[in-house]
């Protein structure tokens, strides 16, 4: 039976897109991944009690191998990268999945939150570590191409620095558009000049084998214990696969990362080490070193564009996790600029770019070159490898039915290969772990006394309100004063008063003559169904009840949701419609129960100087009325 030419260009088709996305993971999801060659294996043979040997130099390939193939390949591409919430990926993506199997528990989803946003904060350190990281290093490569221009690797990095987090504004998709060229280039170059290091000196593949990492572990053992900890820099990155997931699907990602992303990164790997192991002298910087000196200052050009596509997958990163982690309660709300019209993923978070470039430019003037950024890096890398590999576990138990022997057997596997890396991370703690940490618990704070505090804002408005039911009735027997339109109140609770209804009845005398209690509810999936966005209920007399629904990753745009209202026989006139929101002015008291004196003080100065509600749901500011209202907590 052969094919029929609709079929095959259909085909064709498909391998096209298969392969351009591909091609476009390349550029975007192995930035991070594709940069720790420049650095990885000098920082783990530079280690105190390492010696430049070639049992030495087999042993610590031998680990990054199997590490690159455990972790990454079995561990990320294969298992996590299947937990997707409807195609989204990223670590607040699978708490939401993991919480919604538990949605009978409570407590198990209050766990599951303290796990998915410790895992998130983690994540916000790595976003400072890795442009420092990888500017730095991308430009101490002219410490072998033009050695007088050493004391300007610092300044230089800054300006590169600068401009980087300047350009954040004007979105990355022009800029986007070459950094799929240029990482095929530079993989294919990370290839090249490794193959020809490995030819030169082929006994390098011996390192292949599991038996010279096992035995580099029982003959150094303390010194092996701190090089699992440079291991991890060959690492950063493989929380991108996950992450990036939703823009480019599970099988792009795959395919580029068998196919082309691994094979550079071990033939350039096994080619630093084919050098040291002939010339242990280089190891003042193998990577450059591996190059003739005609080739050094294009192949600096061309790490500094690596490292700055590195560095704004991070950036990225960092901006769509604030988003998620805004929609699903979990951070104030903050303005997002949309800097494509076609892509909605692109967004910019002008607080989060500012926040991150002082942390960076910190980073740079106190740890000053990568060798000493890369005591701080893995820390932050092997907690989120931790976290997320706990909230797979949850998943893969209540969603995929796993039996609990295997669930046990792949727990242990991979818990003990993140808690085996996130130990020798920890040993660094004292030498700059403690920064990415320090980082990452200031977030942690942030994140959980955001959330704790609006629950009791929540309890503190149902708990005050009346009753809607008897209101209504009461209305019916002493109409007040009608005006014409439609009132629209925002509110957490649907069956009680709004703040805002009755101060303008108090205050205005008057009703209108269609009033709406209108309620946004967030859901723990990236996209809301059709057939759940919104919910119309009628309340008696001229009052209705709506609810609306949104993913975590959409941008909840209230009006344009209302327009959809009409197919329900409830039609929205946007001029003769009049918004009604209650501002709550927090005021701590150390009487209430709830939170500590201090977290409370917290809170209420984040939600002064939090987005309003109205700007983050795209209200109109010509059809707003907001009235304060004093909130004790």
């Amino acid at each position: 039976m052969t094919d029929t030419p609709a079929a095959h260009d259909e085909g064709s088709a498909t391998k096209q897109r298969l392969g351009a996305l591909a091609l476009g993971a390349i550029g975007v999801v192995y930035g991070d991944i594709g940069t720790s060659p420049l650095y990885t294996l000098r920082e783990i043979l530079s280690g105190k009690d390492m010696t430049v040997v070639s049992g030495t130099v087999l042993g610590v390939l031998s680990l990054i191998f199997w590490s690159l193939i455990v972790v990454v390949s079995l561990k990320y591409v294969t298992f996590i990268m299947r937990a997707d919430n409807k195609g989204e990926g990223g670590i607040m993506a699978l708490m939401a999945l993991a919480q919604r199997s538990l949605a009978g528990s409570p407590r198990a989803r209050w766990i599951l939150a303290i796990i998915g946003i410790f895992g998130a904060s983690l994540f916000y350190g790595d976003g400072v570590i890795t442009p420092a990281m990888s500017v730095l290093s991308a430009m101490e490569g002219l410490e072998v191409a033009a050695p007088s221009l050493v004391p300007y690797v610092v300044p230089i990095s800054l300006v590169i620095l600068f401009v980087l987090f300047g350009m954040q504004r004007h979105g990355s998709a022009k800029v986007g558009a070459w950094f799929a060229p240029i990482m095929c280039i530079w993989f294919l170059v990370l290839a090249v000049m490794g193959s020809v290091q490995i030819v030169r000196h082929p006994e390098v593949l011996a390192a292949l084998s599991p038996w010279y990492g096992i035995k580099f572990i029982f003959v150094h053992r303390q010194a092996a214990l701190f090089a699992m900890g440079g291991v991890v820099l060959a690492l950063t990155g493989a929380e991108a696969l996950y992450s990036d997931m939703g823009h480019f699907g599970k099988r792009p990602i795959r395919l580029a990362w068998f196919c082309f992303v691994l094979p550079s990164l071990l033939l350039c790997y096994f080619g630093q080490g084919a050098l040291l192991i002939h010339d242990p002298a280089a190891l003042k910087n193998p990577f450059f070193l591996m190059l003739p000196a005609s080739l050094l200052l294009p192949m600096v050009l061309l790490a500094t564009m690596a490292a700055v596509i590195a560095s704004q997958a991070v950036i990225s990163g960092a901006f769509s996790m604030t988003r998620e982690a805004m929609s699903l309660g979990y951070s104030p709300r903050m303005a997002i600029v949309h800097t494509s019209r076609e892509q909605s993923g692109q967004i910019f978070v002008p607080w989060v770019n500012r926040m991150l470039l002082v942390l960076v430019i910190v980073a740079v003037l106190m740890f000053k070159s990568s060798g000493n950024l890369g005591a701080a890096y893995g820390i932050a890398v092997t907690g989120t490898m931790t976290m997320t590999t706990l909230l797979a576990l949850v998943v893969a138990r209540k969603m995929w039915r796993w039996s609990w022997p295997l669930l046990v057997l792949v727990g242990i596997l991979l818990l003990a290969i993140d808690l085996s890396f996130f130990t020798a991370n920890a040993l660094k703690i004292a030498h700059g772990g403690w920064f990415p940490l320090v980082l990452g618990l200031g977030i942690f704070t942030m994140m959980t006394t955001w959330r704790r505090g609006r629950e009791l804002v929540m309890r503190e408005i149902k708990q005050s309100g009346l009753a809607l039911a008897p209101f209504i009735t009461n209305i019916a027997e002493h109409p007040p004063l009608r005006v014409p339109g439609t009132a629209i109140f925002l509110t957490a609770n649907q069956n009680a008063v709004p703040h805002a209804l009755l101060h303008n009845l108090k205050h205005n005398k008057v009703l209108h003559e269609r009033n709406v209690l209108l309620t946004v509810e967030v859901l723990e999936s990236p996209v809301a169904e059709a057939e759940e966005r919104i919910t119309i209920t009628g309340k008696g007399g001229d009052f209705f009840g709506i609810e609306l629904r949104f993913g975590f990753a959409e941008d909840p745009n209230i009006p344009l949701a209302l327009t959809r209202c009409a197919r329900s026989g409830l039609a929205f006139d946007m001029m003769d419609t009049t918004f009604f929101i209650s501002r709550e002015n927090i005021v701590p008291d150390v009487k209430r129960p709830g939170m500590v004196l201090w977290r409370d003080h917290l809170f209420a100065f984040l939600a002064r100087n939090a987005m309003s509600a109205t700007a983050f749901f795209q209200i109109p500011g010509n059809r707003l009325i907001e009235l304060g209202a004093l909130l004790e907590i």
